[in-house]
């Protein structure tokens, strides 16, 4: 597509970003460690000195000092109030979009679900019910997934043939309100499940806003609901009050993978000691010959809060929870191929977004009832990608199978 239309789409989703109930400030000083906002009106770097300007604050994916990531825009804000998140899903702009569902898949531009299970061993057969849990409502959720699913050869999964079902935070059909960023952020995480675990069913629960409140709320819904594994793509700086909400990811028996963000500070969810927490990887080649880098946008670092966990035994510099456990492809330049029709159709993504939804997969393929801890006392099954042992951006590795889950 051409620069036009791809810095229409990008216009679009931050335009998105500004809902009901999204209301992006700050947070207070001193209640963050190592926060890196965009600097005053960030914009997304274009070729010569156009660029697009961005809206309510919103902005290109941070980066150090004044750079952001050239040729990316976050679907959401990550200038959140306190108790509240932003979606960690990024788009890369320069590829543009293509609206024709019909695309037969060798066109479609992005890795396919071929490439994901080829990149991290990961097939089989299972037919848990891995929930994802969002903010906001996506109407086209359900149909935007099956065009994902028919392009690539996989199943129908549909409400009627009972593989897949949406309900708001009570487990009800009072769905929230619509908005842009987040609508994507479900479309990612419920097509990244469909590509590792086909014959999954999803469970999608939506939150009535991006309040750690409501999304909390609806993670119990989830594990009310018979979910024993729970896709959780969201995070914001941390801050003395978030241990309170661990509460709603302590759930024996559940496997909770959280996104450890893309803003290269540590964040929360993703230091809670109840949850995986998902870092990124700049993934590379294909035909089933790939490599792996950190991504350096990736959420991480030592919480300031959350006391260091017991099972968290590696050396990983951290006295307290260190925020990455594992992690799996994110570098949007290297993207995922995802569809959405309001989105302009098909697109190439990326963000800690996409390894949540992918660890999910992982836990309901290896239907061992396993949770965190478990990852760290087989840590031989996964790959280590920096130096051969943990790592600040990838943890103890990617999968290289299904040991560790």
């Amino acid at each position: 597509m051409g620069r036009t239309l791809a810095l229409l789409l990008a216009g679009a989703l931050l335009a998105g970003c500004s809902g009901p109930g999204l209301h992006p400030s700050p947070p207070a000083a001193g209640q963050s460690q190592a926060f890196h906002p965009q600097d005053g009106a960030a914009a997304l770097p274009g070729d010569g000195a156009a660029a697009l300007p961005g809206q309510d604050g919103a902005a290109a994916l941070p980066g150090d000092g004044a750079a952001a990531l050239p040729g990316v825009v976050a679907a959401c804000d990550p200038n959140v109030a306190q108790g509240s998140v932003a979606c960690t899903l990024a788009l890369n702009v320069n590829a543009g979009a293509i609206a024709n569902s019909a695309l037969q898949g060798s066109l479609v531009p992005g890795y396919h679900p071929s490439d994901l299970q080829a990149a991290y061993g990961l097939n089989g057969a299972s037919s848990a019910t891995i929930a994802i849990v969002d903010a906001y409502d996506d109407p086209n959720a359900e149909s935007d997934l099956n065009v994902y699913r028919s392009t690539f050869g996989l199943a129908p999964c549909t409400t009627s043939n009972g593989c897949f079902k949406k309900i708001d935070q009570t487990g009800g059909a009072n769905y929230p309100a619509f908005n842009m960023g987040w609508s994507e952020e479900i479309a990612i995480d419920t097509e990244m499940v469909s590509a590792i675990c086909p014959q999954c069913k999803i469970l999608l629960v939506e939150a009535n806003s991006a309040q750690l409140s409501d999304l909390g709320a609806a993670v119990d819904t989830a594990v009310a609901q018979g979910a024993r594994v729970v896709s959780n793509s969201y995070y914001a700086p941390e801050w003395n009050g978030e241990r309170a909400y661990d509460v709603y990811y302590d759930h024996p028996g559940v496997a909770m993978t959280v996104s450890s963000g893309d803003a290269k500070y540590v964040s929360y969810p993703a230091t809670s000691p109840y949850v995986t927490a998902v870092g990124g990887t700049t993934l590379s080649g294909s035909n089933g010959s790939f490599t792996q880098t950190p991504w350096t946008n990736t959420g991480h670092g030592c919480s300031a809060y959350e006391p260091r966990p017991s099972w968290q035994h590696v050396a990983t510099a951290c006295s307290t929870r260190a925020g990455v456990d594992v992690a799996a492809i994110a570098d949007p330049n290297n993207g995922v191929a995802m569809y959405d029709a309001t989105a302009g159709g098909w697109l190439v993504a990326g963000g800690t977004s996409v390894g949540a939804p992918i660890v999910a997969a992982a836990y309901a393929l290896a239907s061992n009832g396993a949770t965190v801890s478990y990852a760290y006392s087989h840590a031989s099954a996964l790959t280590p990608i920096e130096n051969n042992a943990y790592g600040a951006y990838t943890g103890l590795g990617v999968p290289q199978g299904l040991g560790a889950f």
